[in-house]
């Protein structure tokens, strides 16, 4: 991939993303992206921003590159320095700012970086923000504004805990957590916070270190998992819980107490129960990725299902249309809304309204759990696949999905097929060269021959590597 067509691959759906390099992320790109950021502010009259960045190494010299387009073009920042997302998008609420800039590349690998970029409160830039920020990173927006902004470092750390801690009413247990930052950012905020919740907390990987000497922090990793599982399940701490978190905290990973996974959309499902029981009748919105359990429960205990594209931008928006007060996505991202939060994802929170949901009960979370309907699931398996080829071969594949199950295709992002006894999906990442699978069925053996049609559909695109990883099998 040339260097051009390697920048122009970083502006993906709703974030930024790439590779820390001479061809995409650098100090001089970072300045350019930024001053067009700045212009795009600009153009709706919007002069005040929040700044942040994660714990990446890269990431302290990208924020001065950041600061310094941002007040060259007449944008004031407020600089929070070292961060977690769901904390840049408290500040903006705090503030009163409708700009932000949180440096990060959130779960990919070390060696990327990016940013999430906002447009309001709880609003972050969706497609055609995106285009238009590309086409001004186009036609060199460095340009000065008629005042030159300021900059004003502030510490909205113990604000953004104490807007958790006074959401949450705790009951008369104190679950045991064993927590794993991954070494990320979150570390610095997760062990206070739970602390102040009353719980007795063991930590795992909790310093920020940006060498990342166990895993990188992603709560999906399986040896990240694994790690956690031995914590939850050592005989010196049986935790009630185990909670993992992402680089910039806006990703939860839980482990039940005997060390089993439990995906973030069965955890939405806890949670969519507590909720609903204050709103009655109240949307959940959820992605496609998400298990059929979590319809059913929302059903079950009386809100209104609402299936919705993925990605954080559009979750936020769909929740804000809808004023609902709860959403998720299957990758870890769980959003708050209506009375109860300020409208983002949060992993922090999300753990803190688990915790308070066991706290009120005498039931662990595996026995909780129990009482759903259960499908076998599998992980999200991932097929490498270029980025500039990756849409229109999705577009292909919906159309052969189309063509051979009609009225069974749900396209709202890439292909949900409907089967008699499950469904299984296809999508292409918004963030990553690479096409996401999840297959979910009432058998292990229903669930392979889902994923076998997927395996022969998908192997007519050369494009799309046949070692899928993450794979079940």
């Amino acid at each position: 991939m040339g260097a051009a067509k390697a920048f122009e691959s970083m502006f993906r759906e709703y974030d930024i993303r790439g590779r820390v390099g001479e061809d995409e992320l650098n100090t001089a790109s970072v300045e350019r992206i930024i001053a067009a950021y700045a212009q795009l502010l600009n153009r709706r009259g919007i002069n005040r921003a929040v700044l942040g960045y994660d714990n990446r190494s890269c990431s302290p010299a990208f924020a001065s590159a950041a600061r310094s387009a941002l007040t060259e073009a007449g944008i004031n920042v407020m600089d929070i320095g070292l961060a977690i997302s769901p904390l840049v998008y408290y500040a903006q609420h705090a503030y009163g700012c409708e700009g932000a800039v949180m440096i990060t590349a959130s779960h990919n690998p070390n060696g990327w970086s990016g940013f999430k970029l906002a447009k309001g409160l709880s609003k972050t830039l969706e497609p055609e923000d995106i285009k238009e920020l590309y086409a001004l990173v186009q036609q060199d927006p460095a340009s000065k504004g008629t005042k030159k902004g300021s900059i004003s470092e502030v510490n909205a750390r113990d604000g953004y805990l104490d807007a958790i801690v006074s959401r949450i009413s705790m009951g008369a247990r104190a679950p045991r957590i064993a927590l794993d930052a991954g070494n990320g950012a979150a570390g610095l905020f997760a062990y206070e916070l739970f602390q102040k919740l009353g719980c007795l907390t063991f930590q795992l990987n909790c310093d920020p270190d940006d060498s990342y000497p166990h895993y990188f922090p992603n709560p999906s990793d399986a040896k990240a998992r694994q790690r956690l599982r031995e914590m939850v399940t050592h005989p010196y701490i049986k935790a009630d819980v185990g909670i993992g978190f992402d680089g910039d905290g806006d990703r939860i990973g839980v482990i039940d107490e005997n060390g089993e996974d439990v995906w973030s959309d069965i955890i939405l499902a806890v949670l969519a129960r507590q909720t609903l029981a204050k709103y009655p009748g109240a949307p959940v919105v959820y992605d496609v990725k998400c298990s059929q359990t979590l319809e059913e429960v929302i059903r079950n205990s009386g809100g209104k299902p609402i299936m919705w594209k993925t990605g954080h931008s559009y979750i936020k928006a769909k929740l804000q249309e809808l004023n609902a007060p709860l959403g998720g996505e299957r990758s870890g991202h769980l959003f708050f809304g209506g009375s109860d939060y300020y409208g983002f994802d949060d992993a922090l929170f999300a753990g803190a309204r688990l915790v308070e949901f066991l706290s009120h009960t005498l039931d662990s979370l595996s026995k909780v759990i129990a009482g759903f309907s259960r499908y076998v699931t599998s992980p999200e398996i991932k097929a490498r696949c270029p980025d500039e080829e990756k849409y229109s071969v999705m577009d292909e594949i919906i159309e052969e999905f189309k063509a051979r199950y009609p009225g069974r295709v749900n396209d709202l992002c890439g292909a949900r097929v409907k089967f008699d006894n499950g469904w299984g999906l296809v999508r292409a990442s918004s963030n990553m060269p690479e096409l996401v699978l999840i297959f979910e069925a009432d058998t292990k053996a229903q669930l392979q021959e889902i994923r076998e049609v997927f395996r022969q559909v998908l192997g007519a695109y050369p494009q799309v590597d046949s070692r899928w990883e993450n794979d079940m099998v």
